[in-house]
């Protein structure tokens, strides 16, 4: 693996596309740290250390932008709900379906209206925290010296192209570095927090050697699962497929066998990030109308028994619903007939078609489940201890890591390959 690291910067365009991205994040982070203008800064940190899990969950998404109320508060979670509400919409309403089989054009259709949407929850979400933050909760003053409306407009302008900034720079990550650009803006959000919560998790013990131990004993049991979500990740099931002879020209081609790879996990960390997004946008909900069942209610579905019995459902719905949206049965059974191909022991077209659906439900059962559990034992423990750690470390985190980790990798690999190096899975 770090000699195809070292082979990556060998090649000019490839490690261009990496320093890029790598420039792409660090501004990113920069970001991160800029306060709105007016922004008491350690009179709102104090208050924002009071508040409860929801708040602290979003702020780790955010990472560490919420809890300094900078200009990249509201991170890439607008895209992403924008996004989940698109994909939706594609079953939904006709037209937009059509624009999603339409190819490159409809795809730049659903792009446009995906950035449009994404500012318009942006601007919801900026003044769901002004209102919050200024409610009696916090009792944060901004600008004293500015008039209230043009302080209120300030800080909701700021936060509103702090969104489009993160979502033009998701983009050209996507278009001009390594690809995968809000996955890389999220994975770098959770990884940075990771440090502090290693040394919070130390603390936590009145005996010092006691914070030791559990801190390593955490790292331990994350370091034991990376390498089955790495297996579930790359695990297939492979259906055998048979191409017929057939003569062209003066050539037979055909005559061979090969295999259609249906992933276990297909749809990757999307369900993850989607599960996590629906979680947590009650508790967005709640800072926009700031009314104290709906804090209550938004405290409960952020953690405690609700919250892990809605992610696991959520998960194992978003499996399913995301790998019907990537692999289409229909598409793949019609591709197959064109090339002379078929599957042994079932008839071309509709018998094929209703096969492949019947393996991918089979197979991504076990995928979603899997996910499932990873992504809620860690809650259930953070929920009796109150490590940090565990939460910087939890499953929803860790599976958004090694799957972005993963999705990076192949991406490199695939460029790698190009070029005649060999890939990071040999």
């Amino acid at each position: 693996m770090l000699n195809s690291l070292v082979q990556a910067f060998k090649v000019p365009e490839l490690r261009n596309k990496i320093f890029f991205t790598l420039g792409i994040l660090a501004l990113y982070r920069l970001g991160a740290y800029i306060p709105v203008p007016g922004i008491p800064f350690h009179a709102f940190a104090d208050a924002f250390s009071e508040q409860g899990v929801g708040m602290a969950m979003l702020d780790l998404f955010t990472g560490g932008a919420l809890s300094n109320f900078s200009v990249f508060a509201l991170g890439i979670m607008p895209y992403i709900t924008a996004s989940i509400i698109m994909q939706l919409m594609q079953g939904v309403i006709p037209a937009v379906g059509r624009w999603a089989r339409e190819g490159e054009t409809g795809k730049r259709r659903i792009t446009q209206v995906t950035r449009y949407l994404t500012l318009g929850l942006g601007l919801i979400n900026a003044i769901g925290y002004l209102l919050l933050f200024k409610s009696s909760s916090y009792g944060i003053v901004f600008n004293p010296e500015v008039p209230g409306f043009l302080s209120d407009f300030l800080v909701v302008f700021t936060l509103v192209v702090g969104t489009a900034i993160i979502m033009w720079m998701g983009e050209l990550i996507t278009q001009r570095g390594v690809g995968n650009g809000m996955s890389l803006i999220i994975f770098t959000s959770i990884v940075v927090s990771v440090p502090s919560a290693i040394f919070s998790s130390v603390n936590l013990q009145s005996d010092l050697g006691m914070g030791i131990a559990t801190t390593a004993i955490i790292l331990l049991i994350v370091l034991a699962c990376i390498p089955a979500i790495i297996f579930v990740e790359r695990a297939q099931r492979r259906i055998p497929v048979s191409y017929a002879k057939r003569v062209q020209g003066r050539k037979i081609m055909g005559g061979q066998s090969s295999y259609l790879p249906l992933k276990i996990n297909a749809a990757g960390v999307i369900p993850i990030i989607f599960a996590s997004c629906l979680i947590y946008f009650p508790a967005q909900i709640a800072a926009l109308f700031n009314i104290d069942w709906l804090n209550t209610v938004a405290n409960a579905i952020s953690a405690g028994p609700v919250n892990w019995i809605m992610t696991a459902l959520l998960i194992v719905f978003f499996a399913y619903f995301y790998t019907s949206i990537v692999f289409n049965p229909n598409d793949t059974a019609e591709n197959l007939q064109k090339q002379g191909g078929f599957i042994p022991g079932i008839r071309p077209g509709a018998n094929t078609v209703q096969y492949i659906k019947n393996v991918l439900r089979r197979v991504t059962l076990p995928g979603a489940i899997f996910i499932a559990i990873i992504a809620v034992v860690p809650s259930i423990f953070f929920y009796f201890t109150n490590n940090t750690l565990i939460q910087a470390f939890g499953g929803t985190s860790i599976l958004i890591m090694i799957g972005v980790a993963l999705d990076t990798m192949s991406k490199i690999e695939s460029q790698l390959k190009m070029y005649n190096y060999d890939g990071f899975f040999k």
